[in-house]
């Protein structure tokens, strides 16, 4: 009773799918100490200093016995814009949960009634904490045991209902909920995550060498991008969704309810001559409020040297060379590259 209580709440805020699991450690604990002891999560340290607490929810919130997990739906509101799209000038692809305001905001409002609803069936003693892909928690590997969906090969996860287009959040909770059945997985003998990468960063199944990763090299990366990368990175400036849109399970995705009408249509495909324009304050007014303030003006620029690198033409290398001159040295650099990437493409005639 009180679960079909709190189930048909999140569903008038909003949330697409609400289900119910344990506290329990998860199953995934002893992988996670492998992959982060390779060194695979590359500069992302919180992962590792807050490792004991994603191996035991108990050592999140003393005491907790279930885990709420939720998913959000944000597939947008009309098939994506092609990146091969023929535009006057070069675009730059962000991935398609940055073409809205950040996520961790909008979910917040809805995520804290949804607690104080909670607190109304369980009042104290009882505890709950909510978390937005912020919180010490193995949230995909929660959400599989609670039955939202299952972690694929490209280690994300996928709903039968909603595809690979969603945001997981949490409610952790000292009340006892009875846990929902898990999701089994169902990739079946599909490799095609694995061959869609463009630096196969999915090294086996189920594997992923974030240091490789394109979203990984484009936003967690505050350094130079390593240049074995750079032409894999494509038009690509913020994210990469080729993994997630390789996957049959897409078929069945809805589009949004809570995000639909937060959709900015001026991040699909921006203009990436305009976007080297911009200054610390033009950065700033145009990404406020979105995930990709993340990057600063100097992550995004850096990536944007390195789309134009990619698909500019003569067209671009006036706006390069003034990005050569850029205060920022990682943003100098990646002109510098881009403008040889150019110059080496015209030399070598059309087609090039």
């Amino acid at each position: 009773m009180m679960k079909e209580l709190i189930r048909a709440r999140a569903g008038e805020l909003g949330f697409d799918a609400c289900r119910f699991t344990t506290a329990n450690p998860p199953a995934s604990g002893d992988a996670l100490g492998s992959w982060l002891a390779e060194g695979m999560q590359g500069e992302m340290g919180y992962l590792a200093r807050n490792g004991d607490k994603r191996r035991d929810p108990n050592l999140v919130l003393a005491g907790a016995r279930s885990i709420i997990t939720l998913a959000t739906n944000y597939l947008p509101p009309h098939p994506p814009v092609s990146a091969e799209r023929p535009t006057a000038q070069p675009g730059g692809q962000i991935a398609r949960y940055a073409r809205y305001p950040d996520y961790h905001n909008v979910l917040a409002k809805p995520l804290s009634e949804l607690t104080a609803y909670l607190q109304t069936l369980f009042p104290p003693p009882h505890r709950s904490l909510w978390y937005v892909d912020t919180g010490p928690l193995l949230e995909r590997d929660l959400a599989q045991r609670a039955g939202v969906g299952f972690v694929g090969k490209h280690t994300n996860l996928i709903s039968r209902q909603l595809g690979n287009w969603f945001f997981l959040s949490e409610i952790i909770t000292t009340a006892e909920l009875e846990p929902d059945p898990p999701e089994v997985n169902r990739c079946g003998s599909c490799t095609r995550c694995l061959t869609a990468c463009p630096t196969q960063a999915i090294v086996q199944p189920f594997k992923l060498d974030a240091r490789r990763c394109i979203s990984y090299l484009t936003i967690e990366l505050k350094g130079p991008i390593p240049l074995e990368f750079r032409e894999a990175l494509g038009n690509r400036i913020y994210g990469c969704d080729d993994c997630l849109a390789a996957c049959p399970w897409n078929r069945f995705a809805q589009s949004s309810r809570m995000m639909a009408d937060r959709f900015e249509a001026n991040l699909e495909l921006p203009n990436l001559l305009q976007l080297l324009e911009l200054d610390d304050a033009g950065f700033k007014e145009m990404f406020a409020g979105t995930p990709m303030i993340r990057t600063k003006r100097r992550g995004l620029l850096r990536n944007v040297c390195v789309a134009l690198g990619n698909v500019g033409d003569a067209s671009a290398l006036p706006a390069l060379q003034r990005a050569n001159r850029d205060a920022e040295p990682l943003i100098a650099e990646h002109a510098t590259w881009a403008i040889n990437r150019i110059q080496t493409r015209l030399a070598s005639g059309p087609g090039a």
